[in-house]
């Protein structure tokens, strides 16, 4: 991995916040680190304040996957292999899950995990108590993935079966799973779907993800007593789910009609609402839901540079805006989803570097925009890595397009 250029381009302060009658949270905003290299991302962030995500090692040669805590960062290591990555919801006792490199090449020269490296992909799951990091099973292939953890430690995912894929036949169908008590337990795709994957899964079971091909997510779905329901789309033929909370609200992203942009939804009892974009974008999805229906996620413009938002009570607002304008840090996307307390996490521009990290914002108790939203156009190389971030989680088909 190289490190990203110092190129930030301001083209103007024109996009006004909007009026809230109490106005969003203000924030303070803090950067994680990495674990040595000059790259992390925050992936998700319990209720207690734990945050998982993936950061490079000292000279970007890796990436491992950590855990932050209360000003610390732990490397969790590896399998064997040199990369790992943890990027859903902890749970609250700092347990996770994940995927490791163990070191071993795939025989079918898969990139399950995504490093380009082709070794042998093993979902895992990190026990806080014990600091150690185990495999967990798959469906019989060689392949899988470890997402969402609940505090019952059912961990959410994808794993490899032996049958091959009619939509990719030089790999293995990748099933959506939820591992309970070290067991993985497939669960059914929609409409015979070869693949599908589970990203979270909240305290009463219920798991949210996507159901498709090998290479598309074609149906956001939500599981629960083993079936697996559809949640339709806003007219596009393609969707996924990723975050789902403890009231059975999801969210995620749906295709448009005609499929040449997608946004951000939030379904509940059967509807699924579009949330749309900040102005003058065109695509956004969304990332995350705490249990009082606040959701986060990133909104896109037609050059590809990416601004978080908040959604609350109808309304879509820029972080940037809600945060002290002196602020060392661009936020990005809000990848590591929102906490009960209006915690977010997710992954920001180092303005005097140019590297990125993942960051920490924290509600400070004041209401309303602090400034308006500045327009940044992202160095070439950050932008290509938010677009390969984005089309890695739509779990577009779990071999090695993560």
């Amino acid at each position: 991995m190289k490190s990203i250029p110092i190129l930030i381009v301001i083209l103007c302060t024109c996009l006004a916040p909007v009026a809230w009658a109490q106005g969003p949270p203000n924030y303070t905003v803090i950067d994680l680190g990495t674990v040595g290299g000059t790259y992390s991302l925050a992936g998700g962030i319990s209720n207690s304040g734990w945050v998982e995500g993936y950061s490079t090692v000292p000279g970007d040669t890796a990436y491992h996957a950590f855990l932050w805590r209360k000003g610390v960062m732990t490397d969790l290591g590896t399998l064997g292999g040199p990369d790992s990555e943890a990027g859903y919801r902890p749970s609250n006792s700092g347990n996770a899950g994940g995927g490791s490199e163990n070191g071993t090449p795939d025989p079918l020269a898969e990139n399950y995990c995504g490093f380009g490296t082709n070794f042998i992909c093993r979902p895992f799951l990190w026990r806080n108590d014990t600091h150690t990091m185990a495999p967990l099973p798959t469906l019989g292939g060689n392949n899988g993935f470890a997402n969402g953890i609940n505090d019952q430690n059912q961990v959410a995912g994808a794993a490899e079966n032996t049958t091959t894929d009619p939509t990719c036949p030089s790999y293995p169908e990748s099933k959506p799973v939820i591992w309970t008590n070290g067991q993985v337990h497939e669960l059914p795709t929609f409409a015979g779907d070869p693949d599908g994957a589970a990203y979270a899964i909240n305290g009463q079971g219920q798991a949210a993800g996507y159901s498709g091909t090998c290479f598309y997510a074609l149906h956001p779905v939500l599981w629960q007593n083993g079936k697996v329901i559809d949640l339709g789309s806003l007219g596009g033929t393609r969707g996924v789910a990723i975050d789902i909370n403890n009231q059975g609200q999801v969210v995620g992203d749906s295709r448009l009609l005609g499929d040449a942009a997608y946004h951000a939804f939030l379904w509940q009892s059967g509807v699924m609402t579009d949330l749309g974009t900040l102005p003058g974008d065109v695509s956004s999805a969304g990332e995350g839901i705490n249990s009082k229906g606040q959701v986060v996620g990133g909104s896109v413009d037609a050059s590809g540079n990416v601004r978080p938002f908040l959604w609350q009570n109808g309304v879509m607002t820029d972080l940037n805006t809600l945060i002290p304008p002196d602020s060392p840090l661009y936020l990005l996307e809000p990848t590591g989803t929102i906490n009960a307390r209006g915690q977010i996490a997710g992954y920001a521009l180092v303005i005097s570097t140019g590297e990125v990290h993942a960051f920490l914002a924290t509600p400070t108790g004041a209401y309303g925009a602090t400034r308006e939203s500045p327009k940044v156009v992202l160095p070439d190389n950050v932008r290509k890595l938010v677009q390969q971030r984005r089309s890695g989680r739509l779990g577009v088909g779990a071999k090695g397009l993560r």
